[in-house]
């Protein structure tokens, strides 16, 4: 029987250039989860949990708590995204892991009051910094999917 995970890019065909994904969201992963920890990052992401159906609860713990849950999240999304080069099964759980925080990120869009505006015909227009800022997790998001994808093994077909 084959594994059912493996490394993103050990798997077949020419897949090494998604070590350059890996260590680049690692790398991104480390950068954020570090600044959750100043005062300037807490105060800063406090209204989008603030409005978040997914993430409001951390409220409990305060803004610089609920900074520091995030961040100490995204330290352990790297750890596993690092650990992942090694280990299939920890490859495909730093990407997840990884997916859903971009999942999350880009729900803020939504769920943040003011942040979208919408034009007279009904379409969305680019309202803010932060919308512009939480719309390059799309494109994060992707990466992280593209990973997830090449950390599982694809299915034997029965014949």
């Amino acid at each position: 029987m084959k594994a059912p995970f493996r490394v993103a890019e050990r798997s077949s065909g020419s897949y090494g250039h998604l070590a350059l994904l890996r260590w680049s969201m690692a790398a991104i992963f480390i950068w954020f989860g570090i600044q959750k920890f100043t005062p300037y990052a807490a105060d800063a992401i406090a209204p989008l949990i603030q409005h978040s159906p997914f993430m409001s609860w951390l409220g409990i713990f305060g803004v610089r708590g609920e900074a520091r849950v995030v961040g100490t999240i995204e330290l352990l999304t790297a750890a596993a995204l690092i650990a992942g080069s090694a280990i299939p099964a920890v490859s495909a759980l730093g990407a997840a892991m990884a997916s859903a925080t971009f999942v999350l990120t880009t729900s803020f869009v939504f769920s943040t009051p003011g942040i979208t505006m919408f034009s007279p015909t009904g379409f969305p227009i680019i309202s803010s910094l932060l919308e512009q800022f939480l719309l390059k997790d799309v494109a994060l998001l992707a990466a992280c999917l593209t990973l997830l994808v090449a950390s599982l093994a694809p299915r034997s077909r029965a014949a």
